[in-house]
């Protein structure tokens, strides 16, 4: 993964602690959660996936749903990358 740009390697399950401004990048297919460390004050997170494409971009541990059930009373007006028509 990269931190800030510097390529770092580190040991599977291992916590990276990110200080103040730092950020990092992690690719595709490589499983991670964020937590906060308790006592640190407040944190703004945010996860930047590329086109939200559910059947190649997300990978999770445990399956979970994408949608709610929704019951459709009219045509959708904007679809979804794996919705449109095969060619």
């Amino acid at each position: 993964m990269h931190c800030d740009g510097r390529a770092i390697t580190v040991p599977a399950g291992t916590q990276v602690k990110l200080r103040p401004g730092e950020s990092i990048t992690v690719y595709r297919y490589m499983y991670h959660d964020f937590e906060l460390e308790p006592g640190t004050g407040p944190v703004l997170l945010g996860e930047v996936s590329m086109c939200n494409d559910d059947e190649n971009d997300n990978r999770l541990y445990e399956p979970v749903g994408r949608f709610p059930t929704i019951e459709e009373d009219e045509p959708p007006y904007r679809l979804l990358c794996t919705e449109y028509p095969k060619p």
